[in-house]
């Protein structure tokens, strides 16, 4: 868990390795299911097209059957989900439903004027949708891709203004999740400024200490 631009789905990435389990992220099953037009990426699609959030109900059960995939049965971690305390207690239900539990949450935690930094400066290519920032990861040639030269752009959601209404929701409606599973004594807080490597060594010792 973390902030928007706290590095949660990097670190994911790089835990899953060291881990050898899945790495769930909410936001790319959700973009897979609409790739894919599946029953779940339709309705998705049609919420999004109208400027609404995709509700809780449909990201919960989209979550739901991953997790039932035999693949999931080695252990997983989840990026994205859950946001809110609704969608947490969803996650409990489905977990208790196939006898399984949450071991543990790691938390990270970055300052706001930083999170704007890293957010603002994304880019992404339109092409094989690999990442870059224009301060600490630039390409060699400004706007466009290393890997296959397509064109760099940024999201529309690491726009400034949109980047601290997503940092205002965040505060209001995620946040509260720390003190939600602080009192299962599942929390583990860390630092979520430094290098990645550092970062990722600081999460896999807290992984190996447990909640804390």
């Amino acid at each position: 868990m973390g902030p928007p631009g706290a590095g949660k789905g990097t670190q994911a990435v790089r835990l899953k390795e060291k881990l050898k389990v899945l790495h769930l992220s909410a936001g790319d099953m959700l973009r897979e299911h609409v790739k894919r037009e599946s029953e779940l990426g339709r309705k998705a699609k049609a919420i999004m097209a109208r400027g609404e959030l995709v509700p809780d109900s449909l990201v919960s059960e989209m979550v739901g059957k991953r997790l039932a995939e035999p693949d999931a049965r080695g252990g997983f971690l989840l990026d994205g989900y859950p946001r809110n305390l609704t969608q947490a207690l969803t996650l409990e239900e489905i977990l208790g439903g196939l006898g399984r539990k949450i071991d543990q949450v790691l938390a990270l935690k970055v300052a706001p004027e930083e999170l704007v930094r890293r957010l603002t400066g994304r880019r992404v290519c339109g092409n094989c949708r690999a990442g870059y920032h224009v301060v600490s990861q630039p390409p060699k040639q400004p706007g466009l891709c290393d890997r296959c030269g397509g064109s760099l752009s940024q999201r529309p959601d690491d726009r400034e203004g949109v980047v601290r209404e997503r940092l205002r929701v965040y505060e209001e409606q995620t946040r509260p999740l720390l003190e939600h599973y602080k009192n299962l004594d599942l929390l583990t807080e860390l630092e979520g400024a430094g290098s990645p490597d550092s970062i990722t060594a600081s999460l896999a010792r807290a992984i190996e200490e447990g909640p804390r």
